[in-house]
């Protein structure tokens, strides 16, 4: 099929915006993260003097090495499990076709649309009673119940485009239903899976407000309660903030420059089955 020219041109046009709103705003920060500390920078000035020993005074100020660590903690507590609930879920609901399949979708539809911000007051006091607050598990459990929402949908949807012929055949050679989850479907839902645990880790690595309400401890925060120790009361040190939020951000990055074909097949999968 033939693209029109002015389709094609628009089309790249519309891609070169995209990636420049997307990139401006890190240059942005990776300028004002250079500048002296305590300046306040303005717009996109490289400094005459780069300050590169910001982001070493950003990482011991911060106390970075005992928050990653902590953040890394959460992440491994979270991911594994929520992976393993949503994927069995979402065989049961997109392939056993269970009964209630639908009314139990739409359940978690629903929880598409509930803000963390609308729960957190609610969380703090059930994890009060519970006797949990202020501690890593504060943050886990309640994360592993936000993400079954999305995580079943996404897993949801990729079991419901896979062939019957898979499981017809399985059954005929006597697959029971937990060896054609386990052996048969789980290894072929390697890359819808592979892409959620990354999701899930970015967004577990990001998490900030659950971590602020319902834990005191800063040293038991994810890392982005790193971001707090660059705000006093009445000033906020700008460039040493820009350079923490790039400590932040750069295990996120990592992790999907290494997963990045993962990633991709996924998105490719849902195109063509769908």
């Amino acid at each position: 099929m033939r693209v029109d020219r002015r389709e094609l041109y628009s089309g790249r046009l519309l891609l070169i915006v995209l990636m420049a709103v997307t990139i401006v705003p890190f240059v942005s920060m990776f300028t004002t993260a250079l500048h002296p500390s305590g300046s306040v920078p303005q717009g996109l000035s490289w400094p005459s003097d780069p300050q590169w020993g910001n982001f070493i005074t950003a990482f011991n100020t911060a106390n970075m090495t005992t928050l990653m660590s902590s953040s890394v903690f959460i992440v491994l507590l979270t991911v594994p499990i929520s992976l393993v609930i949503s994927t069995m879920a979402g065989f049961a609901i997109g392939l056993l076709r269970i009964p209630g399949a639908s009314w139990l979708l739409l359940l978690f539809v629903f929880g598409l649309t509930l803000p963390y911000e609308g729960i957190v007051t609610p969380l703090y006091y059930l994890e009060r009673q519970m006797g949990i607050l202020n501690g890593r598990l504060a943050i886990a459990l309640p994360l592993t119940a936000l993400y079954m929402p999305f995580a079943v949908y996404w897993m949801r949807a990729h079991f419901i485009t896979m062939p019957p012929e898979i499981s017809e055949a399985a059954r005929v050679d006597g697959a029971g239903t937990w060896d054609l989850f386990w052996k048969i479907h789980v290894p072929l839902a390697r890359p819808p899976i592979v892409s959620l645990g990354i999701l899930m880790t970015v967004w577990t690595w990001n998490q900030f407000v659950l971590a602020l309400v319902l834990v005191e401890d800063p040293n038991q925060r994810t890392a982005a309660g790193i971001l707090a120790a660059f705000q006093g009361h009445y000033a906020t040190d700008i460039p040493l903030l820009c350079a923490g939020s790039l400590l932040i951000l750069l295990p996120t990055l990592i992790v999907f420059v290494a997963f990045q074909r993962q990633v991709i097949a996924a998105l490719l999968q849902g195109s063509v089955k769908g």
